[in-house]
C-alpha cells in the first residue's frame, strides 16, 4: 500500500535569522571551549592558569616586608615576611625568644613595616640597658620606658607615641609621629636622632 501525502514543510529562515543563530552557536562554542580549557590538567588552559598563579605569586613577593630581628632571639638576622605580619611573626621566624628575653618589653602585636628593626630586649642588649640606649631605638618595638629615655620625651609623650603606633597598626616612618598631639618640630628632630623605623 502506497503512502501518499505531502512532506511536512521545512520552515524558511530569513538571512537575519540565520546570522543570529550562527552568532549564538559560535558564542556557545567559545564559552564551552573556554570552560573546558580552564578545567583541564595538561591542556593549554592549564598552562594559562599556571602562568596566572605565577604572576600572582610574583606580585605577592613585591608586597612583602623585610625586617631585621636583633637582640634576645635564637637566630638574629634579616627576614622577609608577608605584608601585614606582626612583631610576633618576626620573632617566630628568628627562632623564638632566647633565654633571658624580656618578652613583655616588646609589643608583639605591632604591625611590621618594611626596613624595620625589631630589637628584643634581653641581658646585655642596648634596649634592656637602664642607662639608656647606645643607638637609635626601633620605632616598631620601642616601649614607653625606652621612649621616655630619649632626651626631650617625657612619659606622657612616650605613652601617646605607643598608643598612636598601636592604633595605626605600626608605623613605617618617623615622620608619621608629627600627627601625635604634643609633638612639635623640635621634638620631631629629637625623635629622628633617637629612633629608627
Amino acid at each position: 500500500m502506497a503512502v501518499t501525502g505531502t512532506l511536512p514543510r521545512v520552515p524558511e529562515f530569513s538571512r537575519t535569522q540565520l546570522l543570529v543563530y550562527a552568532a549564538v552557536a559560535i558564542a556557545v562554542l567559545l564559552v564551552g571551549a573556554r570552560w573546558i580549557r580552564s578545567g583541564g590538567g595538561g591542556s593549554p588552559g592549564g598552562a594559562e592558569l599556571s602562568f596566572a598563579a605565577d604572576t600572582t605569586r610574583r606580585g605577592a613577593e613585591t608586597r612583602d616586608v623585610v625586617v631585621h630581628v636583633a637582640g634576645a632571639v635564637r637566630r638574629p638576622g634579616v627576614y622577609r615576611l608577608p605584608i601585614g605580619a606582626r612583631v610576633t611573626d618576626a620573632v617566630k621566624r628568628a627562632g623564638g625568644f632566647d633565654a633571658g628575653a624580656s618578652q613583655d618589653a616588646i609589643n608583639l602585636a605591632a604591625r611590621l613595616s618594611d626596613g624595620q628593626q625589631v630589637v628584643v630586649p634581653g641581658p646585655g642588649t642596648a634596649a634592656d640597658s637602664t642607662a639608656g640606649a647606645t643607638g637609635p631605638v626601633s620605632l616598631g618595638s620601642a616601649t614607653v620606658e625606652q621612649l621616655d629615655r630619649i632626651e626631650g620625651i617625657g612619659p606622657v609623650t612616650a605613652q601617646k607615641i605607643v598608643e598612636f603606633r598601636d592604633q595605626h597598626g605600626g608605623l613605617s616612618s618617623i615622620n608619621q609621629l608629627d600627627q601625635v598631639d604634643g609633638i612639635g618640630p623640635s621634638t620631631m628632630q629629637t625623635l629622628r636622632t633617637g629612633l629608627q623605623p
